[in-house]
């Protein structure tokens, strides 16, 4: 490769100075991703429900050189995601990248699941993206341009058992980002969706323990299911949520991109 070439190939992933907004980012597949663009040289806006939790992750970042600020605050507040990313805008001065990453499951059939579940479940997975992106559309548009990637599921695409608010609500994220990837594409606003199957997070193994199932048996019964041989870890959902607001995929607009080790939802 020529120079010239190396120094682009560098660039398609050189986001220093970028400001990255991440909702759920004390979870998993969050702190993942806080660490992954922390290493690339990119501002955080560290978004999750506990202070306690963000503040701890802020200033882990910041002890190791990065910079990253605090934005607490509770998804199902209408005027929390409405007033979020110009809080971020704000605080940076701009805003490049947003990952909707936060979001919740409840499991079961439609007659297990109540009416607190529904709204809880809608309020925090389709609502509150909702709610951010249009408030951060005319911010990005305005300066040029942006990356937008939400967190949806395989389950969203191809819909499991005894999910059903969980799926449903995926679904209506999967659409969510069809059509914005479209509408917003003339204005240099990039959206996807990343959509994992089984992730290695504590979302998950709570679930198990719910159940009355030892999480790492379980775990290690799910790997068996996968044919890479284990179910994603954080840091690869993590991986591919950096690709898609890089550069170097700068012509993935409106995609759903599935990440499930070849693993089929049944």
């Amino acid at each position: 490769m020529s120079k010239e070439g190396e120094n682009m190939a560098l660039d398609a992933f050189n986001l220093s100075g970028k400001v990255a907004l991440i909702t759920g980012a004390c979870g998993g597949i969050g702190r993942a991703l806080v660490y992954k663009y922390a290493s690339q040289g990119i501002s955080l806006a560290i978004a999750d429900k506990s202070l306690k939790q963000v503040t701890i992750l802020v200033d882990e970042v910041v002890s190791k050189g990065g910079i990253a600020k605090a934005f607490s605050g509770d998804l199902t507040k209408k005027s929390y995601c409405d007033n979020l990313p110009n809080d971020v805008k704000q605080e940076f001065g701009r805003i490049d990248i947003i990952v909707n990453n936060a979001g919740l499951m409840r499991r079961g059939a439609i007659t297990d699941t109540t009416d607190k579940d529904y709204n809880l479940s809608m309020s925090v997975n389709v609502e509150a993206p909702f709610r951010i992106v249009r408030a951060a559309i005319p911010l990005m548009a305005a300066a040029g341009g942006g990356a937008i990637v939400n967190t949806s599921s395989c389950w969203g695409i191809n819909p499991g058992p005894n999910h059903l608010i969980y799926c449903t609500t995926k679904a209506a994220l999967a659409a969510m980002t069809q059509c914005l990837g479209r509408d917003h594409a003339h204005q240099n606003i990039r959206i996807n969706a990343v959509c994992p199957n089984e992730v290695n997070t504590s979302m998950l193994r709570t679930g198990f323990e719910i159940r009355g199932l030892n999480p790492d048996a379980a775990i290690n019964e799910l790997n068996k299911s996968v044919p890479l041989g284990h179910i994603a870890e954080p840091e690869e959902i993590a991986n591919v949520i950096a690709f898609l607001t890089s550069n170097d995929a700068g012509y993935i607009c409106g995609s759903l991109v599935e990440v499930n080790g070849g693993k089929a939802v049944y």
